[in-house]
């Protein structure tokens, strides 16, 4: 795609990066401090996902420093919003323990299944952010060929998250866990520093406020589903 792009006279080019790119041994604690762009190295990222994330952010750079085509790297940290994948298998957290928690509104689970302890800590960012934080970061060039976070400095904890569902649906839940399941790093934050002094901006919308839309839409589809209606998936 960089030399497809080059060649056909491409001025700008943004990369879809990923927290998957930082060392996983700075993950490994519940309570961890928030992830700084410099922390992706010494490399230990995340295996096959992370790995092709970082290696693709040096190939951006190199674009830029040998055929100086100008390139914007963003590390996103956990998206989620309406219109996202909701159901399948490769959907993230938010969009299913919200599907899960529906089903249970719908009758047609009687619990929702946690994978791991449920005491794992992300933070989310909503659609809206992520998209104004691309806009800006590819109208900066002083991010040209450096990579930079973009994600919320609010982290929650898997049980949290839940929490948050019951509140937007007014129910609680039976929980039961499956520590077999994969579950992923104990901890990940974003930390902000560099984006702010950038961008002077970061992401500002609480999780409990993405949220609300976010649940809404997915009731929607789930309802359609059982209606026979299409819907997104």
């Amino acid at each position: 795609m960089l030399n497809a792009s080059w060649r056909a006279g491409a001025t700008r080019y943004f990369f879809s990066s990923s927290a998957c790119a930082y060392n996983t041994s700075l993950q490994q604690k519940h309570d961890v401090l928030g992830l700084k762009e410099s922390d992706a190295y010494p490399a230990d990222a995340e295996r096959g996902y992370g790995w092709e994330k970082l290696v693709a952010e040096q190939k951006c750079q190199e674009m830029f420093i040998e055929k100086g085509l100008e390139t914007h790297i963003a590390r996103f940290h956990n998206v989620y919003g309406p219109y996202g994948t909701w159901d399948g298998g490769r959907e993230k957290a938010p969009a299913a323990l919200a599907r899960k928690v529906i089903a249970v509104l719908e009758g047609d689970q009687d619990h929702i299944l946690i994978w791991g302890d449920g005491q794992q800590r992300r933070s989310f960012m909503y659609i809206d952010d992520c998209v104004q934080g691309v806009f800006r970061l590819m109208h900066n060039r002083n991010t040209t060929a450096t990579p930079l976070n973009i994600g919320s400095e609010e982290m929650i904890s898997v049980n949290e998250l839940v929490d948050i569902i019951e509140d937007i649906f007014k129910v609680k839940v039976d929980r039961e866990y499956d520590t077999s399941k994969p579950q992923g790093v104990m901890g990940r934050n974003s930390d902000n520093t560099l984006i702010k002094k950038y961008l002077g901006w970061e992401p500002s919308t609480s999780f409990a406020e993405g949220m609300k839309p976010t649940c809404e839409w997915i009731r929607k589809q789930y309802k359609d589903r059982k209606a026979g209606k299409r819907t997104v998936s």
